[in-house]
C-alpha cells in the first residue's frame, strides 16, 4: 500500500515538472533558461507550478480508471503539497 501511494507521488511530481516545461515552452516568447531567468525575477514560481500541477488531473484520472485508488491517493498528497508551497511562496514572498 505504502509502495502504491508513493508511485503515484512521485508520478505526480514528473507531472507537475513535465506540465510546467509545457506551460513554459507553449506561453513564452523566449527560451526556457530566458523564461526560468524571467520568472524568478517576477517572483512567478508558485504560479508557474501551479498551472504545472494542473497535470495532475489527467495522472489522477488515469489511476482511477484503472483502478489504482492508493496511486490516485499518492497524486492527491502531491497536489496538496504543492498547494501547501506555493501558498508558502506567496506569504513569504
Amino acid at each position: 500500500m505504502k509502495k502504491e501511494i508513493l508511485i503515484g507521488f512521485l508520478v505526480a511530481i514528473v507531472a507537475t515538472l513535465i506540465g510546467s516545461y509545457i506551460f513554459i515552452e507553449l506561453f513564452s516568447k523566449f527560451n526556457f533558461n530566458r523564461s526560468l531567468e524571467l520568472i524568478k525575477e517576477g517572483d512567478l514560481g508558485g504560479k508557474v507550478l501551479m498551472l504545472g500541477a494542473l497535470a495532475n488531473f489527467f495522472v489522477f484520472f488515469v489511476f482511477l480508471k484503472k483502478k489504482q485508488i492508493y496511486r490516485a491517493r499518492g497524486v492527491l498528497i502531491e497536489t496538496f503539497l504543492v498547494a501547501f508551497l506555493v501558498l508558502l511562496l506567496n506569504i513569504l514572498g
